[in-house]
C-alpha cells in the first residue's frame, strides 16, 4: 500500500505575510488594528509554530502609556474570536437582543462597550486555533497540552511585549472557559520569569476540573451544578412557590452544600426516609419528577438535565446559557443532540470573522481560519498524567497572588451557564487556600445570562461597566 504523502508545511507562508495595520474611528476616536504573525522558535533557532494575532491600539498614546490586555478563548480548540467580536472589540457580532441568532447574512456592528476604551487589546489564537499553525502535525502536539499551551502562549506574550515596546504597560489578561485555566497557569508561569500581572478576568471560570467531572465515586458536580438547574427550572417556569430568581438560588445553595452533600456522602447508607427528604426537595428546586430523580440515583448529570427539564414539550436546554431551546429528532433520547446555545451562535462568528480579517483587517490566505478546532486537537490533546488527578490550575492562581499581591482578580459568571456554573467557580476559589489578607485581591460578578453573558446585550453592557471599574484605578 502506498505511502500517503506528507502535507507541505504551511509555516513558512504564514510568516512571510506581512503584518497588517489599518485605521478606524470609533465614539469620536480613532485607533489602529494589526494583524499578524508571531514566530515560536525551538532552541535552535529555527520556527517550529506560528501564532496569529489581531492587536488594537488607540491613537495619540506612546507606547507603555496605556494598559495592555491579552485575550483568549477556550475549548481547549477555540480561537479568540467569541470575546474578540462579541465583547472586548470595537466591532461586535449583531444577534438578537438576548442573543439569539438573526437571520442570515450575518454583519458586525460598532461595540460602544468595547474595553479599548480602557485598555490596548491583543488577540491570541493559541496553536491550532484560528490561523495559528504549527510546523506539522507532530510539532503540533507538543502545544497541545496544558503544559505546552500555557508554555506557548507565554512566549507570544514576552516577543509581543518586545517587538512592540510594551514591557512598561500595565498589563493584563483575559480568559473565557478554558481560557481561565490558561490564564491561572499563565499567571504563575509569567510571574516566575518576571512578568508580574496588574490583573486577571475570568470570564466563565474552570480552574479545577474536579468541579465538572461527572464520574463515578465525584459527587462534587452534582452539588455545585444545582444551584444552576435551579436557575434554569425558574427561568424556563418549571417551579412554584418562588418569588424571585434571588429566592431559588439562596435556597438551593443552603441545601447544595447541606442536606445535599451530606446525603451523597453517605452513598448506600442513607435511610429511606432521608432519601425521600431530599428527593422532595431537589424536586421543588430542579423541577424534575420525583421518579426521574429517584431513579437517577439523586444524582443528575447534566446531559441527562438537559434533556429531562422540557421534556414533555419536546425541548432541550442549552449547556452554554441553558435560557436556549433546542429541538431534537426524538424526545425519548437520553442526552440532547446538538447544544442550541452553541448551535446560535457559530455561524454568525464565523461568517463575520472571516469576512472581518479578510475584507476590513487586509488579512490575505486561502488557509481557514479555525473557530473551533476539535477534531485532531482534542484527540491528541493531554492534561498531564491522570496520577496527578483532575487538572487544576487554581493553584497557580493562589501562587501567583502570593508573590504579587497586587494582581487582583475579576471573576464574570452566568447564572445559566452549564459548562462552567457559577457555584463550581465559588467553591473553588473558596478553596484556593489564600492568605486572608489577598482575598480582597478576588471580585466576583454575576449575570443573568449563560456562559457567554455578553451575547445578552444588557448583561453586555453591564460587564463593560464591570471591567471599566476594574481596570480604571491601575491609569488613575
Amino acid at each position: 500500500m502506498a505511502e500517503t504523502p506528507e502535507k507541505p508545511s504551511v509555516l513558512p507562508e504564514l510568516l512571510a505575510i506581512e503584518p497588517v495595520t489599518t485605521e478606524h474611528e470609533i465614539n469620536g476616536w480613532k485607533y489602529s488594528v494589526t494583524v499578524g504573525t508571531l514566530p515560536l522558535d525551538d532552541n535552535a533557532g529555527k520556527p517550529e509554530a506560528a501564532i496569529f494575532y489581531t492587536a488594537y491600539t488607540k491613537a495619540g498614546y506612546e507606547p507603555g502609556e496605556r494598559p495592555l490586555m491579552f485575550s483568549f478563548n477556550g475549548g481547549p480548540g477555540s480561537s479568540s474570536v467569541w470575546l474578540h467580536l462579541g465583547a472586548l472589540g470595537p466591532k461586535r457580532v449583531k444577534l438578537e437582543p438576548k442573543g439569539d441568532m438573526p437571520s442570515p447574512p450575518f454583519v458586525l456592528v460598532d461595540n460602544p462597550d468595547t474595553w479599548l476604551e480602557h485598555c490596548d487589546l491583543v488577540f491570541i489564537d493559541p496553536v491550532g486555533t484560528g490561523y495559528s499553525r504549527a510546523e506539522d502535525e507532530e510539532k503540533s502536539k507538543k502545544f497541545w497540552s496544558l503544559n505546552g499551551d500555557v508554555e506557548s502562549v507565554a512566549e507570544f506574550i514576552r516577543l509581543y511585549l518586545t517587538r512592540a515596546k510594551r514591557w512598561a504597560s500595565p498589563l493584563y489578561i483575559v480568559g473565557e472557559s478554558y481560557g481561565t485555566t490558561r490564564a491561572a497557569a499563565l499567571s504563575s508561569y509569567l510571574v516566575n520569569r518576571g512578568i508580574a500581572l496588574n490583573g486577571i478576568i475570568l470570564v466563565s471560570s474552570i480552574l479545577n476540573f474536579q468541579t465538572a467531572r461527572f464520574h463515578k465515586g465525584n459527587d462534587l458536580p452534582y452539588i455545585v451544578f444545582l444551584p444552576t438547574y435551579a436557575a434554569t427550572a425558574w427561568y424556563h417556569g418549571a417551579l412554584t412557590g418562588f418569588s424571585s430568581l434571588e429566592q431559588v438560588l439562596k435556597e438551593s445553595e443552603e441545601f447544595a452544600l447541606g442536606e445535599y452533600t451530606l446525603a451523597l456522602a453517605q452513598g448506600d447508607r442513607l435511610t429511606s426516609e432521608a432519601r425521600s427528604s431530599v428527593i422532595a426537595k431537589l424536586r421543588r428546586l430542579t423541577g424534575l419528577s420525583a421518579e426521574f430523580i429517584d431513579n437517577s440515583d439523586i444524582r443528575i448529570e447534566i446531559q441527562r438535565f438537559c434533556k429531562e427539564l422540557l421534556r414533555n414539550q419536546k425541548r432541550t436546554v442549552g449547556r452554554l446559557d441553558s435560557r436556549f431551546k433546542g429541538i431534537d429528532e426524538l424526545a425519548v433520547n437520553e442526552s440532547p443532540q446538538h447544544d442550541p446555545s452553541m448551535s446560535s451562535i457559530v455561524p454568525p462568528y464565523t461568517a463575520t470573522i472571516n469576512d472581518y480579517l479578510t475584507r476590513t483587517l487586509g488579512w490575505t490566505t486561502d488557509l481557514p481560519y479555525h473557530v473551533f478546532n476539535p477534531g485532531e486537537l482534542w484527540k491528541h490533546w493531554s492534561y498531564g498524567d491522570a496520577s496527578q488527578g483532575h487538572p487544576d490550575t487554581s493553584e497557580s492562581l493562589r501562587e501567583a497572588i502570593s508573590k504579587n499581591p497586587h494582581m487582583r482578580i475579576l471573576i464574570a459568571s452566568g447564572y445559566y451557564d452549564l459548562a462552567t456554573p457559577y457555584f463550581a467557580t465559588e467553591f473553588t476559589v473558596a478553596h484556593l487556600g489564600l492568605d486572608a489578607t489577598l482575598r480582597k485581591n478576588i471580585e466576583s460578578r454575576y449575570y443573568e445570562a449563560g456562559h457567554m453573558m455578553y451575547v445578552h446585550e444588557g448583561c453586555l453592557s453591564q460587564l463593560a461597566q464591570d471591567i471599566a471599574g476594574f481596570i480604571l484605578p491601575t491609569t488613575s
